[in-house]
């Protein structure tokens, strides 16, 4: 069948609008698949880093809204399989105008002396780690906040306060790398706590602790025992991993997976009834074509694979183009505020093995849509053929 290749390619563009019009459906949809799926592989076909593995978040178990006495700690601390125990504040707050989406990015309280032990992943010179754990309206960013931003060393960052009723005037003292292109703000939460004041009832309270496993065999084990000991504290926690804790987010619109199911399912369904609809519309305008191959020798098999192959081409150049749109639109969703919320969205990309499956996709979409309409012309009798006038 190869030999009629250049004859598929051909026959394929001879009607050039309906062409294009079919590959260009054939790529948005390809597109959106290929997003989707990008979102289903990062999301529930990850695996956490080796140090995410080995870390749980601790929070409220109703909400992360509520808050936990920060003697929790010492309790948790005492938990077998425990390293290290780190006090996690969201603080939100407003940096210059929060109209505009580029000045959105997390902003942490923690603690200077413990958040390097706890994030082994991070790396930051000494001399920027003692200055942090020295000042106490010191702050860090990472480095892909810094160059977002253009943060230098020694810049004022004033944050104001909504969660909480203090404005913070922070001090760069320090810029951090890490593997996964956070964009987020630590400072210390010794800061916070005296902005609030001693007699604010929320100085005493936190919103989560970032829990740090001797192995990530402990990790489950860790984490009901945590459970267990606050099961009937006026405040109950929730423990669970990072990556968990990072996908909790997703949840928020509900069973995101079935979701992204569905929509590609019934994506995958609506493009082929719509090349079906292609295809048999140009093996009906060619019917009398049919008979002239019959008649100079083209076997069944011939004309079977001939229409065959050219809905494939159609579909596989409409599913290229799919997949490099797709490409485009992930690094987007990566690069876009939003990635800001769920941080497994920082790592969306179209992987070899997604392009592949867009194609097999594509290339499926092309050879269903196409089978019956070039059997019933490749069984169509040489008279028949010729006779037919559409």
């Amino acid at each position: 069948m190869f030999r009629f290749l250049p004859l598929m390619v051909k026959n394929s563009l001879r009607n050039r609008r309906r062409s294009l019009l079919t590959i260009g459906s054939v790529a948005v949809s390809l597109c959106l698949l290929g997003v989707l799926f990008a979102i289903y592989n990062t999301l529930f076909l990850g695996e956490a880093t080796p140090a995410q593995a080995l870390r749980l978040i601790v929070r409220h178990r109703v909400s992360l809204t509520q808050s936990m006495p920060v003697s929790y700690r010492q309790k948790i601390e005492q938990v077998p399989g425990v390293k290290q125990v780190m006090i996690w504040q969201w603080f939100g707050g407003t940096y210059k105008d929060a109209r505009d989406p580029k000045n959105f990015f997390a902003r942490f309280a923690a603690e200077p002396d413990r958040i390097f032990s706890v994030r082994t992943e991070y790396e930051i010179p000494e001399a920027q780690k003692l200055a942090f754990q020295r000042e106490r309206t010191g702050c860090i960013v990472s480095q892909a906040l810094a160059e977002k931003m253009g943060f230098k060393l020694g810049d004022r960052i004033n944050l104001v306060g909504d969660i909480f009723p203090v404005n913070l005037e922070l001090k760069l003292v320090g810029i951090f790398t890490e593997p996964q292109n956070e964009e987020v703000l630590y400072f210390n939460r010794d800061y916070l706590r005296d902005a609030l004041g001693a007699r604010n009832p929320r100085s005493d309270q936190v919103g989560a602790f970032v829990v740090q496993t001797n192995s990530a065999d402990d990790v489950a084990r860790v984490a009901k025992t945590i459970d267990d000991t606050f099961s009937n504290a006026p405040a109950p926690t929730k423990s669970e991993s990072e990556r968990a804790f990072q996908l909790s987010f997703a949840s928020f619109v509900g069973n995101l997976k079935l979701f992204l199911l569905l929509i590609c399912g019934a994506v995958t369904f609506t493009i082929l009834l719509v090349s079906a609809n292609t295809i048999s519309m140009s093996v009906r305008e060619r019917v009398g074509e049919v008979g002239i191959m019959k008649t100079l020798g083209f076997t069944q098999g011939n004309i079977l694979g001939i229409i065959l192959g050219e809905s494939a081409v159609i579909s596989l150049i409409g599913g290229a183009i799919g997949c490099l749109l797709a490409a485009f639109l992930c690094q987007g969703v990566a690069h876009s505020p939003g990635a800001s919320y769920i941080q497994a969205l920082k790592s969306l990309a179209i992987t070899p093995m997604i392009a592949v499956i867009c194609l097999g996709v594509s290339l499926f979409i092309g050879l269903v849509s196409s089978v019956f309409p070039a059997w019933g012309a490749a069984r169509t009798s040489i008279l028949d053929s010729l006779r037919y006038s559409g």
